[in-house]
């Protein structure tokens, strides 16, 4: 009886939402982090009197660091465990984050910042392959895209951070970044208890343990639910894994099978995605609260403002997590990318704070459903034994968008104004839509290894059957 077949029929409950929960707390850390950037920048740039260069490198320092270490956590994912790679992840990015906290100076500040974002982009990448490993085909959009939502409760804290700790007096902004890290230790303690992925155990060879891990998930879903368990139906879950314990395939012969005529639309249409969503959206969450203060308002009001634009992530990511099994992935990340361009071009026609913050607080909500969307996806048209690194890849991709995108944002702002900044975002916006539509996976309702079947390991068995899969 095959283990995956026994892992996709049963139904989601208490120990899933266990799992959702420990991920789910892991993104809202990386999420504060990453939003509690944009309320440091007035403090720091008046501590060390630095012009808007030097604010747009401090927003692209946490995204610079995310590149390389959601890009290492992929490839460690696929060859040392899931597991192992989210707990270094955290421990990493606590330590830099209180070197940033107690920095003397601007670039030690800078510096530390590099190293957190390496800590959270690793992290961030990984947990959306784990948890997908573990849930049934029938609830994974939802699934994921709800662990992904986990993201605005990080920024919606980062905002109250901004307003009520920053604000307490000159090292109010170092407070802010103990505030973000110190939480974790206690995350890192509750994660020592994760199972390994079943999936990833069985692809090298560990038979044993990825055994007792479904055998352990399954004892603890009888006892959830107080009924006993679906009877295993054999899908194409049954794929035949390793026979024995192997060593993972080399990172070049990964990478080239990324770009291979097997796999180069999925890995370029995903990279793609990545892209335009993380440009867009850090472009506007890195700036917007200095945009409102440029505009007029008061630094208080603009973290007020701030504030309810964040607070619309929320129903954005969960909204999306919802449709996502209902339109297909593909088709919600196109829809949430076109309710983005269109609220980014209202916004760049905007000029009050009241319809600033109420476009913002739209666009706000349909750049997180896209990437409720995108977390779901992403995982999903990698085989197993390249999920992690394909995973990671396409996220450190986006993240070249937001390194690029503060200092683009900061550059277009001095010469072409607000107009000009949200007017550029619609445009990148437009294109990810197009992309999508055309070349995206339909993903709904197949068990990984469907979708995943025809794109085989060079280096592990072929699947038992091989369907056609909707491109």
């Amino acid at each position: 009886m095959s283990l995956l077949a026994r892992l996709d029929r049963l139904p989601l409950s208490r120990p899933h939402y266990v799992l959702l929960l420990i991920g789910g707390l892991g993104y809202t850390f990386d999420g504060m982090d990453a939003a509690v950037v944009a309320f440091l920048l007035p403090s720091v740039q008046d501590l060390w009197h630095l012009d808007n260069g030097a604010l747009g490198l401090i927003g692209s320092a946490s995204p610079f660091g995310y590149l390389f270490g959601a890009a290492i956590a992929g490839i460690l994912g696929d060859r040392i465990g899931r597991k192992r790679v989210m707990m270094y992840a955290l421990a990493f990015y606590v330590v830099f984050t209180l070197v940033a906290a107690a920095a003397p100076n601007f670039p030690v500040f800078l510096g530390a910042r590099v190293l957190a974002g390496a800590g959270t982009g690793a992290e961030s990448a990984i947990i959306a392959p784990f948890l997908s490993e573990f849930v049934p085909s029938k609830r994974r959009g939802w699934f994921v895209g709800a662990l992904a939502g986990f993201f605005s409760f990080g920024f919606v804290a980062a905002a109250l951070i901004g307003r009520f700790i920053v604000p307490l007096g000159a090292d109010g902004w170092r407070w802010a970044q103990v505030v973000t890290a110190v939480p974790i230790v206690m995350l890192l303690w509750w994660r020592r208890a994760l199972p390994e992925s079943p999936r990833y155990l069985l692809e090298r060879g560990r038979h044993a343990e990825a055994e007792g891990v479904v055998a352990e998930l399954e004892r603890r879903v009888e006892k959830s639910t107080g009924r006993p368990l679906p009877p295993v139906e054999h899908t194409h879950a049954d794929v035949a894994p390793a026979s024995k314990e192997t060593a993972p395939p080399s990172v070049w012969t990964g990478l080239r099978f990324l770009w291979s005529r097997q796999m180069a639309r999925r890995t370029g249409v995903t990279w793609v995605m990545w892209f335009v969503i993380t440009f867009s959206y850090y472009g506007f969450f890195s700036w917007i609260p200095t945009l409102l203060v440029q505009r007029g308002i008061t630094v208080t009001q603009s973290f007020s403002f701030s504030l309810i634009i964040y607070a619309a992530q929320v129903p954005g990511y969960f909204s999306a997590a919802w449709l996502s099994e209902r339109l297909d992935r593909k088709h919600t990340i196109a829809l949430y990318l076109t309710g983005s361009a269109l609220s980014a071009y209202w916004l760049s026609q905007t000029s009050t704070p009241v319809a600033i913050t109420v476009s913002g607080a739209v666009l706000s909500f349909f750049l997180n459903g896209t990437y409720a969307g995108l977390y779901a996806y992403t995982p999903e048209v990698f085989p197993t034994w390249i999920r992690a690194t394909g995973s990671g890849l396409a996220s450190a991709f986006g993240r070249i968008g937001s390194i690029i995108a503060p200092t683009a944002i900061g550059l277009m702002a001095a010469g072409a104004g607000f107009a000009g900044v949200f007017g550029m975002t619609t445009a990148v916006l437009a294109v990810g839509v197009v992309v999508t539509l055309a070349f995206g996976l339909s993903t709904a309702n197949r068990s990984l290894e469907d979708i995943g079947a025809p794109v085989t390991s060079p280096a592990s068995p072929a699947p038992a059957t091989a369907p056609t899969t909707k491109e």
